[in-house]
């Protein structure tokens, strides 16, 4: 009696179909903030060399001081 063998490709081509819709949506993100004139810029180093970045509208404001200025001011 033989066993049930794993199906390698069918796996192999779920990872890969969840890598393309990945990307896209990624893509798409990318699409909304760039017609939103949304950029990033990098604002510092973290202790392990990775650049931290900061949401910049389209004026060069941060997007997240102005969200915050904004929840202070209603208090």
């Amino acid at each position: 009696m033989r066993m049930a063998r794993q199906n390698y490709g069918f796996n192999k081509r779920q990872r890969e179909l969840a890598k393309r819709q990945k990307k896209e949506e990624k893509a798409q993100r990318r699409q909304e903030r760039k017609e939103a004139g949304i950029t990033e810029v990098v604002v510092g180093v973290d202790e392990y060399g990775n650049p931290i970045f900061a949401d910049v509208g389209p004026d060069g404001e941060p997007i997240a001081a102005a969200e915050t200025a904004d929840a202070t001011s209603e208090s």
